[in-house]
């Protein structure tokens, strides 16, 4: 990477250069993969040898029932482990839900982009917001991407890109902002997601072991995460403009890969503000119709049971349908409008040449959905997990000084486990009883686990969207690496990190509510 800046270097921006030039000497993606592969294998025949195991109280996902289970590490190399690598090959790769969600929404992207929707709606962000405020909306809306699951990861990070070179701006400072909003605050929202829905019924069946009639509902952190949203969206542009984009200085469009964009835009033509206005009209038809589709009592996308839209329900687990169509309608409407996409020849073209750019990341999430599989086979995460969650519950400490080493370890099992739910589901029973002992309500131990589940989804490689955003950052500089990546989010995570708790401290010391 090229940087290019008059000011002398200061020492973290030195540091974070040196991470970056290390971090680059790693070899592909892939072959990382492929030989963690390898140490797992070597790692869960040697712990296995020596009978690592350990005996814990869980959540069954199924019957939301707390029940005893005992989990001891498996090898990869004896029988059993041979033969589950042998037959569990494609199940692992069709059951990576990245994959198909990918997919699904590059669908409606590939028409979008083709079209030129994106580059004009851009530009058009770019003309009537201030330039000061630019960094603070894409913020804004990268952390409320999450209420469409992990949709933010392939929309919003990209745009952020296109953004920040529309108005001049290294665009690898974009796409750090837009993935640490994305991944750093995914727990949070203004609204109520289908994951609070998860995370609250299995905070309830744990607090029922201690009293059966106590209860939370979906806004039981609303409050709480109204807060760490315009909390972190200053956090996250702050960074951006103080530390990211000093760092990299003045972008280099000769460091962009073979057929990549990077020309800045002016002010809209008079086809592109036509385009525009038959997206606006395509969008309010889209609208009109999941209206139908939603709102009327008994509507086919509702809870059949509880009638419910927000929350469980079809609606809200299907999300990613809505957000495909968004993008195939409002990118054929401006297509139409601007005369760059009329016909549906040329629209299946354009959705025939975005997933034909998915091939490398395709291989890349075959090779890591595999990893995943066997990690999750061999328990060493699951282990570990109980392990630092033991010594913990054994500290005999404060209930404010536990709920922030509690943040601490989730943080650190992070790193190996990404799953949100999947994790909650082991630490909840064990943690929300014993704070509830000590007087700690319900909520705020769910909430010091949004805290410490969140911030290190932007650095761990396990995360499923890491080796899309190299790729992403390889179209601007082809000499990126997984370093760069890293480099570019290190500060992201560490401030996120401690401000965020401190934020949550303060929030408990205060007596603040933590939601409705």
């Amino acid at each position: 990477m090229t940087i290019e800046s008059a000011a002398p270097k200061t020492a973290m921006q030195r540091f974070l250069d040196a991470v970056e030039k290390v971090g680059n000497m790693v070899p592909h993606p892939v072959v990382i993969f492929l030989i963690l592969i390898g140490i797992v294998m070597v790692l869960s025949a040697v712990l296995s040898l020596f009978g690592a195991a350990i005996t814990f109280e869980r959540i069954n996902p199924e019957t939301h029932k707390v029940e005893m289970a005992s989990t001891a590490i498996r090898s990869l190399l004896n029988i059993e482990g041979i033969r589950f690598i042998y037959v569990s090959l494609i199940p692992n790769f069709m059951s990576f839900t990245a994959v198909g969600l990918m997919i699904v929404a590059m669908i409606g992207a590939g028409v979008a982009e083709e079209s030129g929707l994106v580059t004009a709606l851009i530009r058009k962000l770019v003309i009537v917001s201030p330039r000061w405020a630019l960094t603070y909306i894409l913020s804004f809306v990268g952390i409320l991407a999450s209420i469409a699951a992990d949709a933010g990861y392939l929309v919003l990070i990209p745009l952020a890109g296109i953004a920040y070179l529309a108005v001049g701006r290294h665009p690898l400072a974009g796409l750090a902002l837009g993935f640490a909003a994305v991944a750093g605050a995914f727990t949070v929202n203004m609204l109520i997601k289908p994951l609070d829905a998860v995370l609250v019924e299995f905070t309830n069946d744990a607090a029922h072991l201690v009293d059966p009639s106590r209860s939370i509902g979906l806004a039981s952190n609303l409050w709480f995460s109204i807060a760490s949203v315009l909390f972190l969206t200053v956090v996250i542009a702050f960074i951006t403009d103080r530390v990211i984009a000093p760092r990299l200085g003045t972008y280099d469009p000769k460091l962009a890969a073979e057929g990549t964009t990077t020309e800045q835009g002016s002010e809209l033509a008079a086809h592109e503000s036509r385009g525009l206005r038959f997206a606006g009209f395509g969008l309010l038809a889209l609208i009109a119709v999941f209206c139908l589709l939603t709102l009327p009592s008994g509507a086919p996308l509702r809870n059949p049971d509880s009638g419910e839209l927000i929350g469980n329900s079809p609606f809200m687990n299907g999300l990613i349908a809505l957000i495909m169509l968004m993008f195939l309608v409002t990118g054929w409407a401006y297509g139409i409008g601007a005369g760059t996409l009329k016909t549906l020849p040329e629209v299946i073209a354009a959705i025939e040449k975005s997933i034909k750019s998915l091939g490398g990341t395709i291989f890349l999430f075959f090779v890591l959905s595999q990893f995943v599989a066997y990690f999750t086979y061999t328990n060493i995460g699951t282990v570990m997990a109980l392990s630092l969650s033991s010594a913990l519950q054994a500290a005999n400490i404060g209930a404010l000084p536990l709920l922030l080493g509690f943040i601490v370890v989730v943080a650190i099992i992070d790193l190996l486990l990404t799953g949100a739910i999947a994790k909650w589901a082991i630490f909840a029973p064990v943690f929300v009883p014993l704070l509830m002992k000590l007087g700690v309500e319900p909520e705020a131990v769910l909430a010091a686990y949004r805290v410490g589940d969140s911030p290190m989804n932007a650095i761990t490689p396990l995360n499923a969207y890491f080796a899309l955003v190299v790729g992403f950052v390889q179209k601007y500089d082809r000499n990126a690496g997984v370093g760069t990546v890293v480099s570019l989010m290190l500060p992201y995570v560490v401030w996120m990190f401690v401000l965020w708790t401190a934020l949550f401290a303060l929030w408990k010391m205060l007596g603040l509510p933590w939601g409705l």
